[in-house]
């Protein structure tokens, strides 16, 4: 066999695989033009098992496991804010589609229920989104760790977004028997029962709420509301000066 007839046969084999890859490349491009297009609302389902499981798999490491579902629960809504290229608020994320925000912060608190941040959280970001399973989730921090004054505080500010200030009332009120709550726990008792719907009482609870929470983005939240509620009085206050004709 001669050299030119070797030489021949590689070039006629590297011919043939780089068509093929050609043709494999323009297969797997054709194939992306008949797929459907990709939902942006849909979510990775593999990113939590429910919490009875998650405990059986963590082999006692609950507390690293729960840190864990914590921060994909955080990471999770973060995403989907990008997605929107907005700025949307924390305690208004209905618009999202965020269906896997409750079983995380589930899973989370299975794993270890003393765990306090993700309550809080589900109680301020999951109202808007489901506000039974923001209700369930602070119940079962409340179950969990009855001396916790704060998850009362919780609850209340749930209720009291729903109109219902008469159960606002009595959470505040249970909050209020806590050994260690402060004084205001009581009077926020008494203020829910005589004026849930005021500008005064929406201020105490954000004022409160950014007094107490140790979560960042809670702070900022409740700051927001507090400056809007500045904004409001600003208004009354200049509307008040203009001359009646």
């Amino acid at each position: 066999m001669t050299v030119d007839s070797n030489r021949t046969k590689t070039i006629t084999l590297g011919l043939v695989i780089l068509v093929g890859f050609v043709c494999a490349a323009l297969l797997v491009r054709w194939t992306d033009t008949l797929r459907p297009a990709a939902d942006p609302n849909a979510v990775d389902e593999s990113l939590y098992v429910n919490g009875k499981t998650a405990r059986r798999i963590s082999l006692g490491f609950n507390g690293l496991a729960a840190d864990w579902y914590w921060m994909r629960s955080l990471q999770y809504v973060g995403k989907k804010i990008l997605s929107q290229q907005g700025d949307v608020p924390i305690d208004n994320l209905g618009q999202l589609n965020l269906k896997l925000l409750a079983p995380l912060l589930d899973t989370a608190t299975t794993l270890d229920p003393q765990f306090l941040e993700p309550y809080e959280y589900a109680a301020i970001v999951l109202p808007p989104i489901d506000v039974q399973q923001a209700i369930h989730l602070t119940q079962k921090g409340i179950e969990a760790n009855p001396n916790a004054w704060k998850l009362y505080h919780h609850l209340g500010y749930i209720y009291w977004l729903q109109g219902d200030y008469q159960t606002a009332s009595e959470m505040y009120g249970r909050g209020a028997r806590v050994e260690g709550a402060p004084a205001w726990m009581e009077a926020m008792k008494a203020k829910m029962t005589a004026d849930g719907g005021s500008r005064a009482t929406a201020r105490e609870i954000y004022q409160r709420m950014y007094e107490q929470s140790g979560d960042e983005k809670v702070r900022k939240m409740a700051l927001m509301h507090l400056l809007e509620l500045d904004a409001l009085d600003q208004q009354d206050s200049l509307k008040s000066k203009v001359p009646v004709n």
